[in-house]
């Protein structure tokens, strides 16, 4: 079965870095899109970076670009989310998600893992 989990959450100081990871597995890697999402406290989700299957292609939502860097190793079926000079509204759980096919033609996701916590705190 479609399995992605993450890690590399944790807590850390404003204008910290964190690097998240997802393992994926059940699923040909390679052959798709992969985006990260999140959900901070008591809101709903939001879109955070997008890659395309061989990696080529990366877009970032606002408030993050410049900030975060989304990386894949297809050859280690592995997705990653560089985090730099966070902010306390970063403050959020965040899941790795599989887009439905290859590029950005294929926009809905159709799986994402259990998530895994950033605190950004003094």
């Amino acid at each position: 079965e479609v399995q992605l989990v993450e890690s590399g959450g944790g807590l850390v100081q404003p204008g910290g870095s964190l690097r998240l990871s997802c393992a994926a597995s059940g699923f040909t890697f390679s052959n798709y899109a992969m985006s990260w999402v999140r959900q901070a406290p008591g809101k709903g989700l939001e879109w955070v970076s997008f890659i395309n299957s061989g990696g080529g292609s990366t877009t970032y939502a606002d408030s993050v670009k410049g900030r975060f860097t989304i990386s894949r190793d297809n050859a280690k079926n592995t997705l990653y989310l560089q985090m730099n000079s966070l902010k306390p509204e970063d403050t959020a759980v965040y899941y790795c998600a599989k887009l439905r096919g290859s590029s950005s033609d294929y926009p809905t996701c159709d799986y994402w893992g259990q998530g895994t916590q950033v605190t950004v705190s003094s």
